[in-house]
């Protein structure tokens, strides 16, 4: 059903599903959540709060924060972002990024060309795909200081396995919050695409960034601020679930990591 997307009015309904998940109708929202727990067998255990009825709204639930001890972060170099599942991971091929089997696309698209994309020539790359049933909060893989962020509109296709071996450039198309962090490693960018439903991003530094949805790309400067994070920091979170792309200048070891592995928040990645 992936012919389907291109008909759906995909911002349309983004904007329709971020009204609903955050309808305070106590009735409403516990059913639906309800529902949605045992529909995508979501665990609440480790979360701080275990029962439905403790969330103001759907989104306070998708959003939900988890118990100190749920996701220990690793003592390593780099730490993966998200709990979800590793669409692809490897070297960037000069430029090309892969996508799918068969499909590429440019770090040049993908940061919306961005002068800075040649940095991650022949560089490290991994996408992690998070489903519904997962945390969706985002945190710092490495130490880093923020440099700037760019809201790069665009489509919202879904960004699921069948989606990405079926659409072009399918991350460089959607809608995508790009933001570029100095770090022990060079210049990093960690990228949040979003996807149909999945209508609103924010980060800790911003707060909401999407909606209102632009029309045209949005530059934020961050030099002049002192805005630094540390490895397992809160950076950000989706309203609904996506894609992180990680992109990493060239280095001596490689991402630990290989498509289709179920990954933690917090373990080590390299």
């Amino acid at each position: 059903m992936v012919w389907l997307q291109y008909l759906l009015p995909q911002h349309w309904l983004s904007k329709l599903m971020f009204r609903f998940a955050r309808i305070e109708n106590t009735w409403l929202k516990n059913t639906f959540t309800h529902w949605f727990v045992k529909a995508y067998q979501v665990d609440l255990s480790q979360a701080n709060r275990e029962q439905v009825e403790d969330y103001k709204h759907f989104n306070d639930f998708f959003t939900r924060s988890l118990k100190p001890d749920a996701r220990p972060i690793a003592d390593s170099a780099i730490i993966c972002p998200v709990d979800g599942a590793v669409s692809q991971v490897g070297n960037i091929d000069n430029t090309k990024i892969l996508q799918a089997k068969g499909r590429d696309y440019s770090a040049s698209q993908l940061l919306g060309n961005d002068p800075r994309s040649s940095e991650f020539a022949n560089g490290l790359f991994t996408t992690i795909y998070l489903s519904p049933k997962d945390y969706h909060r985002i945190h710092m893989p490495y130490d880093g200081k923020l440099v700037s962020m760019d809201y790069i509109p665009g489509d919202l296709f879904s960004v699921n396995q069948q989606t990405a071996q079926n659409v072009d450039n399918l991350f460089a198309r959607n809608e995508r919050v790009v933001c570029y962090f100095e770090t022990e490693f060079g210049l990093c960018a960690f990228v949040l695409v979003g996807a149909i439903f999945v209508g609103s991003m924010q980060t800790v530094w911003h707060g909401q960034i999407n909606p209102p949805y632009k029309k045209q790309l949005q530059h934020f400067d961050y030099q002049d601020q002192n805005i630094a994070l540390k490895k397992g920091d809160e950076m950000g979170r989706f309203n609904m679930g996506s894609t992180v792309i990680l992109l990493m200048p060239n280095q001596d070891q490689q991402f630990n990591l290989k498509a289709s592995e179920v990954v933690r928040m917090g373990q080590s990645i390299i």
